[in-house]
Order: C-alpha cells, then structure tokens, then sequence
C-alpha cells in the first residue's frame, strides 16, 4: 500500500499520466533490447538498477553495455530487422484502464504525455486508451524535466496547472519538475524508479500524493478532490 498525502483540498480538473513504470511495464521494453545487444536479461536489468541508482539516465545502462553505441542507428536496425519497438494490451498494468476510466466518469480530463518515441504514441493510440489525449515527447520536440514538456501539458490539458495532476514515478523526470511547473504531483510506487524513491523525504515534501497503485489514485482523487 502507498501512503496517501494530501497537502490541501483543491480543485482537480484533469490528471496527466506519465508513460513507463506508469501505465506500462517495462519488462518487455528491456528484455528485446538485451536480446538485441546479446547480454543476459539479468546483467541489463541490473544495469538499469545501477544507473537510476545513480540518477542517472536509463539509457546510460545500454551505453555502458556497448560503450559508443549510437541508439537512433540501433533503433533503425531493430525496426529493419522486423524486431523494432513493441506495446500490446500485456504491457499495461492491470489498472490502467478502470483507474483511467473511473477518472474520466468522475468528469476529470484524462491526458497520457510522456518521454516516449513516435512509435510509441502511435502504438498507446492503437490501444484505445480511456484518454482525451495521447502526447509523446518525440512528437512535441521537448522532454521532461524540461520546463517546455511541462508548457506543452498544461497547454493540451487546457487547464491552469494548479488544476492539472501529473502521475508519475520518477522524481527527477516527473515530480519535481512538475511540481515545479506548477502542477499537482503524484508519486506512484511502481518500477525501479518508484520503488527506490518511495520514501525519500524530498520526494515526499514535494508530491500532493503518494500511492502503491493507480487504483488508489483514482480513488482517493475522486472521494478527496472535488473537479468543480
């Protein structure tokens, strides 16, 4: 269970959600990328853990892995060789869809805006998400923490940002920058990102909410927060 913390009774009017270790799994994502650079699942999957440890990047984990790897080549050649990027109904965790559709019945607009690639946001609109909006990084040309990401959230969201809830498990991509942008934040425990920084007392003094599953968000946010 995560912690519920509410800071003050406001005025949500729509809840913004970031993609990975969000709404997605990343098992999949760095399984075929360990499959393509042929190393071990484990010795990626330790990597990754070692680098967001570090706060760094999660793609430094692949740099280190093929030292002067250039990423867009290797994307290209994945996707050449008919083994490119992938996103199915498995890949969402099991409550994202009544999580986002209890949201959107509550009256709330309901936005999906992460660091993603084009093919993501391609293949996240194939799913039919319970969503007013699918945005991806690539696509607007400006990523988080990026106070311009956060520009262009506020803008799709057609919200001021103290009515806007960005959703998210990475403190450094998601709830600082969002909370310094303005926004309502949440911090889910979920992923790599999430468990490792559940507790941190200044992700803790910073986020709206603290929460173990996306389920518990919505609920609290519909019982807690009235959207006007």
């Amino acid at each position: 269970m995560g912690h519920l913390i509410l800071r003050e009774v406001c005025v949500i009017r729509a809840v913004a959600f970031d993609v990975g270790e969000t709404l997605t799994c990343d098992d999949r994502y760095w399984n075929a990328w360990a499959d393509w650079l042929g190393v071990p699942r484990h010795t990626l999957s330790a990597t990754v853990g070692a680098v967001v440890a570090r706060g760094q990047d999660n793609a430094e984990a692949l740099r280190l892995l093929r030292p002067g790897v250039d990423l867009a080549a290797e994307y290209a050649a994945r996707e050449a060789a008919g083994r490119g990027e992938d996103l199915t109904e498995d890949d969402l965790y099991p409550d994202v869809r009544a999580a986002l559709a209890s949201l959107r019945a509550a009256g709330l607009r309901v936005v999906v805006a992460g660091n993603q690639t084009e093919r993501a946001g391609v293949l996240l609109r194939g799913l039919d998400l319970p969503a007013d909006a699918v945005a991806m990084s690539t696509e607007w040309g400006v990523a988080k923490p990026q106070p311009e990401f956060f520009d262009r959230l506020i803008e799709l969201t057609g919200h001021p940002a103290d009515e806007i809830l960005y959703v998210g498990d990475h403190p450094a991509n998601d709830v600082f920058p969002a909370h310094a942008a303005g926004l309502r934040t949440a911090h889910i425990r979920r992923g790599p990102w999430g468990y490792l920084w559940a507790d941190d007392p200044k992700v803790r003094a910073v986020a709206d909410w603290s929460v173990g599953s996306l389920e518990e968000l919505a609920n609290t946010v519909i019982r807690e927060v009235s959207p006007g």
